[in-house]
C-alpha cells in the first residue's frame, strides 16, 4: 500500500475546503491544508474537517505548498506520493485515485489532472485560462517536445521525485515549474482526463485582471529561462 498525503493551498475557502476534505478517498494517509493569509475561517473549518492545518502568512501558491512539503520532510516516514489539490472546489476530490493510479499501477514519476473541455462544466475555466493554458503547453511542445495539455493543480507525484526538482516558485509559477523541471529531468509522465466544474467563490488568479496577467508573466518567465538552459 503507498502512502499518499494531500497538500491544499486555501486562501479564503471557507465555503468550500470542508467539501474538498470530506470527499478525498480513505486512500489519502493524511490531508494538510495550508492557510495562505486567509481572514475567514478557513482554518477553523478544515480543522473541523479532519485535516492538519498549517499557517503560512506569505500570500502566493507556492508558499502554501512549500510550508506543506516543509512539513511533511520533518515527519519521520516519508509518504511515497504527493497528490496538490486545489481548495476551491473546482476539482473533483474523489477522482484522486485516477490520479493516482498511474504511479502506482505503471510506475509513472508525474501525474497531471487534465481538465479536457468535454469534461468541464460551462464557464468552470475562464477565457484567460484556456487561452493561458494553450499558450504555455504550445510553448513547452516546440521549446522541450513536452506532450502536456493543461496546467491543472490537480496532479500527482512521487515524494523523492518532488523532492529532486528543488521546487522555489512562490506565487504563480508553481505548477509550470514543476513541469518544466519534469521535463528536464526526464520523468515520465501522463495526463489523466478529469472533471471540472465551477469553483465556490471567486478565483484569486483569474478571477481579477492582476491576477490573470501577473501570473501569465510568471508562466511565460519560467518556460522562456527554462528554453535557454
Amino acid at each position: 500500500m503507498k502512502l499518499i498525503k494531500v497538500i491544499i493551498p486555501a486562501y479564503n475557502e471557507e465555503k468550500s475546503i470542508a467539501h474538498v476534505i470530506n470527499e478525498i478517498p480513505e486512500v489519502v494517509e493524511e490531508v494538510i491544508v495550508v492557510n495562505n493569509n486567509s481572514t475567514d475561517t478557513t482554518e477553523f473549518v478544515a480543522k473541523k474537517a479532519g485535516a492538519t492545518v498549517l499557517t503560512e502568512n506569505k500570500k502566493g501558491y507556492g508558499y502554501a505548498c512549500l510550508k506543506g512539503m516543509d512539513y511533511i520532510a520533518k515527519q519521520k516516514k516519508q509518504p511515497d506520493i504527493i497528490v496538490f489539490l486545489d481548495g476551491d472546489y473546482s476539482d473533483y476530490p474523489e477522482e484522486l485515485t485516477k490520479i493516482v493510479a498511474p504511479i502506482i499501477e505503471n510506475d509513472i514519476d508525474f501525474v497531471i489532472g487534465a481538465r479536457v473541455e468535454e469534461l468541464r462544466a460551462k464557464n468552470s475555466m475562464t477565457p484567460q485560462q484556456i487561452f493561458g493554458n494553450w499558450l504555455a503547453t504550445t510553448l513547452m511542445r516546440i521549446f522541450f517536445d513536452a506532450k502536456f495539455t493543461d496546467l491543472g493543480p490537480f496532479r500527482a507525484i512521487k515524494y523523492d521525485k518532488l523532492i529532486a526538482l528543488n521546487m522555489e516558485d512562490k506565487t504563480y509559477g508553481w505548477t509550470v515549474e514543476m513541469q518544466l523541471k519534469a521535463i528536464k529531468k526526464n520523468y515520465s509522465y501522463v495526463e489523466i482526463p478529469v472533471h471540472y466544474k465551477n469553483r465556490i467563490g471567486v478565483s484569486k488568479v483569474s478571477g481579477t485582471v492582476k491576477g490573470s496577467v501577473m501570473a501569465g508573466i510568471k508562466i511565460l518567465g519560467w518556460i522562456f529561462k527554462y528554453s535557454f538552459k
